[in-house]
């Protein structure tokens, strides 16, 4: 398992900057699956007090100048602690089911407009997986991985 945890150029402005993703080697019948791992309930109140003109941009689109989502989607980012915690948990827990760890910093400021992980709706090829409901999850805090299997690549070839 490689894992690429990327240094920010600069410190970022909030504690909760951090995002991740992981390529599991095969699920659900298909192979090199991206997975876009995130923390679907924080309280609110720990962003009270952020600098919100400072943490949101200029609108992703005219007309998309809605905060509520973009703010919605850095509080589904970890802490550096949360990050550490979640990728020493996956190499121990799936070692020999991922591929590839890799987690960065997000880039502020946030563009408005943008969507939550979790307000994704879960359909035939997209879904949630939920790491907090596997037997024995040690972590103090849940987390979420989105799934798209549409872009990925079947394990057995259909021709």
């Amino acid at each position: 398992m490689r894992v690429d945890i990327l240094a920010p150029a600069h410190e970022p402005p909030v504690p909760r900057a951090y995002v991740l993703s992981m390529v599991i080697l095969s699920f659900k019948g298909r192979r090199d699956v991206e997975v876009h791992l995130f923390r679907p309930a924080v309280d609110p109140a720990e962003a009270a007090d952020w600098p919100w003109e400072r943490l949101l941009g200029e609108p992703v689109a005219p007309g998309h100048d809605d905060p509520a989502g973009s703010r919605r989607l850095l509080l589904e980012a970890f802490t550096a602690d949360e990050r550490n915690a979640v990728v020493d948990y996956l190499k121990e827990r799936y070692q020999d089911r991922v591929s590839f760890i890799t987690g960065q910093a997000l880039s502020f400021p946030i563009p408005l407009g943008l969507r939550p992980l979790s307000d994704i709706p879960e359909g035939k090829t997209v879904g949630f997986i939920r790491f907090d409901k596997v037997p024995h999850y040690p972590l103090p805090f849940p987390i979420r991985g989105f799934y798209d299997l549409a872009r990925h690549k079947p394990l057995v070839d259909e021709g």
